[in-house]
């Protein structure tokens, strides 16, 4: 794998980098009020969307730049080097976008590609469930057919941005006769109806990042299947796949700033001199780039294969280790900032907590890089 840029690659990067110092984002807003942060984050996507920066990964014909891997990789290390907001709607995005790409009907892109791109509707992932977090396949939520629309009940739970979304990537059982993970659908739920009730989750951090959703006789038409009726397990696979890989840049860099911005704390304070601490920041300093070079294997196999791999779970899984490795760490070296309320540091510090269960839990994880990377056997539970 060659990391040395090519001359497009290079002009690229400058393009973008330039473009990202003559339009900072707007100052964010000091009170932290969830509802501002949402609107500034949403401008910031239409800045980003008029100037054709929004998703450069996306081919032309849907509003993209028509970007490579490596150039879609540049594009979130250059966003985390300018320390900029990632867009509103990320999550539409980098999952539901590229999965209407993927499994979609003509229709269904021509109608949701171009809101998702603008940031004009807002999207969410209504996967997990209170009973079925790690074991999507387990899922209870039920959508039964009536006429040409899909009634759906059931419960979601971890839906980031529910709050502020229009539409839901909604996987629901449709078949409870055969092998669950061949019963599952893919559906896109409107998010304003009356029968979809949205419950924000309070954090650590005083923040409502998540949600549960109770849903009771919600309507979904039929023309919002994705991927035809009983597929939803290998729709939902594209989604997760695009999950992990996508984000796996712009955390990798984000970790990176923070070890950066502690290492120049204990500069300042005099610590490395420490073997203690030294040997502690040279212990991260090897996890960030071995993430990161784990980062740019998953984009080859990318460019390689047409899709990212599982490996894609191995980033996310030492990212969350380290994230709260190093975020511990800052306690001793930053100092007393680190535990005020409100600080920038005691924020990280809080919410690294929730790393290793968000977005898989480091025990599923583990088991796909086990079984899926390594080729070990499943494990074997005895009755």
């Amino acid at each position: 794998m060659d990391l040395t840029f090519s001359e497009r690659e290079a002009a690229f990067r400058d393009e973008l980098r330039g473009w990202l110092e003559e339009n900072p984002p707007d100052p964010k807003p000091e009170n932290g009020d969830e509802a501002a942060l949402s609107e500034w984050r949403r401008a910031w996507q239409r800045r980003l969307y008029d100037a054709g920066w929004a998703a450069p990964s996306w081919p032309t014909e849907y509003g993209g730049r028509g970007c490579t891997p490596t150039e879609s990789a540049i594009y979130f290390e250059e966003i985390g080097r300018a320390r900029v907001p990632l867009a509103a709607n990320v999550l539409g995005l980098l999952l539901g976008g590229p999965t209407l790409m993927a499994w979609g009907t003509d229709e269904q892109k021509e109608r949701y590609l171009p809101p998702i791109l603008s940031g004009e509707e807002i999207w969410c992932q209504g996967f997990s469930e209170p009973e079925a977090g790690s074991d999507l396949a387990g899922l209870k939520t039920r959508a039964v057919k009536d006429g040409d629309e899909w009634v759906v009940n059931g419960q979601k739970v971890w839906t980031s941005g529910a709050q502020v979304s229009k539409w839901c990537m909604l996987v629901a059982r449709t078949d409870t006769d055969v092998p669950k993970h061949k019963g599952l659908t893919y559906f896109l739920m409107d998010m304003e109806q009356d029968a979809v009730q949205v419950r924000p989750l309070r954090q650590i951090t005083g923040e409502a990042e998540f949600n549960e959703l109770f849903i009771e006789d919600a309507r979904i038409p039929d023309a919002n299947v994705v991927g035809g009726v009983g597929n939803g397990w290998q729709v939902a696979l594209t989604t997760l796949m695009n999950e992990r890989a996508g984000l796996g840049f712009a955390l990798q860099i984000r970790l990176r700033q923070l070890l950066d911005d502690v290492i120049e704390a204990a500069e300042r304070r005099g610590l490395l001199e420490d073997p203690l601490y030294a040997d502690a920041l040279a212990d991260l300093h090897m996890r960030c780039e071995s993430i990161r070079l784990l980062a740019w294997k998953g984009l080859s196999d990318v460019e390689r294969y047409g899709q990212p791999g599982p490996e894609g779970s191995l980033v996310k899984w030492l990212w969350s280790e380290t994230n709260q490795r190093l975020t511990q760490l800052s306690v001793d070296i930053v100092g007393t900032d680190v535990l005020k309320a409100g600080s920038d540091w005691s924020y990280e510090l809080l919410r690294a907590r929730g790393n290793t269960i968000e977005g898989g839990t480091t025990e599923v994880l583990k088991n796909i890089v086990a079984e899926r990377v390594l080729g070990l056997p499943r494990l074997k539970v005895a009755a």
